[in-house]
């Protein structure tokens, strides 16, 4: 029998020999390429914008999905939402038609308020020149009366407001006292009173109206100035664009008459 043979064991100092490489197989080098991934930035880029545009696309196919229901409602359905909607157009345009007639209102009131108050301040303002209340101005004539002689009675200078007033003249101020329709002269020669109010010569007159009809009518034959001459008084008249009339009177109340609503 044959003794058993050991393997033979390199000896001490002897190196080994390197192993060879092992040849890889095709699917192993795949693997080995894939894994573990390698992703570089412009990969990662373009993955964000796939899942965006996949994100997009499923919204719009929820979308349409939506409006699917009312292609796939029942004809009954559809025209009930139709009749709604019909109904509902027609209850704001009957909105509309009600609130623009509305605001024509509140214009038209708006409109007519402003013209009644505009009318009454303007007829306000008439009564108070009328009155003496307020001041006026406008054309008319300066009528200048110089008395040396002192001569000149009140029964005269009431004469001229008389004549004045048939001439259509519509605000009066002799000196600084307000003519109206209640004034009246007192006195005597060289101490005539207007309203118990002491004026002197020379009197002057202020008067607004038309030029054209005061200054003839107190030149008329016969007339004021041919009058006021005899007394060796001198008359003279001055046309004027603006005469202003500023003396007031203090309004008065009446004791027994009021406005009637007629």
């Amino acid at each position: 029998m044959n003794p058993s043979r050991e393997p033979r064991r390199p000896e001490s100092g002897t190196e080994t020999a390197p192993a060879e490489p092992v040849e890889m197989t095709g699917r192993q080098r795949l693997v080995a390429g894939l894994w573990p991934p390698r992703v570089t930035r412009a990969q990662l880029v373009v993955a964000l914008l796939l899942f965006g545009l996949g994100l997009g696309l499923a919204i719009q196919v929820r979308s349409t999905s939506d409006d699917g229901t009312l292609r796939g409602a029942r004809q009954e359905d559809l025209v009930r939402i139709l009749d709604e909607l019909d109904d509902r157009s027609q209850r704001l345009e009957d909105e509309k038609t009600r609130l623009d007639a509305q605001r024509r209102e509140l214009e038209n009131s708006s409109n007519q308020a402003e013209e009644a108050r505009r009318q009454t301040q303007e007829r306000e303002r008439q009564l108070g020149v009328l009155a003496g209340t307020v001041a006026a101005e406008g054309p008319g004539i300066t009528f200048t009366v110089e008395d040396p002689l002192t001569a000149v009675e009140p029964d005269k200078l009431l004469d001229t407001i008389q004549e004045l007033r048939a001439a259509g003249a519509e605000a009066i101020q002799v000196n600084d006292v307000r003519v109206v329709a209640d004034s009246y002269f007192s006195g005597e020669a060289g101490a005539v009173e207007v309203d118990g109010r002491k004026i002197s010569a020379p009197y002057r007159f202020q008067v607004i109206g038309k030029p054209q009809d005061l200054e003839p009518a107190l030149n008329i034959p016969g007339g004021i100035v041919q009058t006021l001459e005899k007394e060796q008084a001198t008359a003279t008249v001055t046309r004027s664009e603006k005469i202003v009339v500023d003396a007031l009177r203090p309004a008065e109340r009446p004791d027994y008459a009021r406005s009637s609503p007629r």
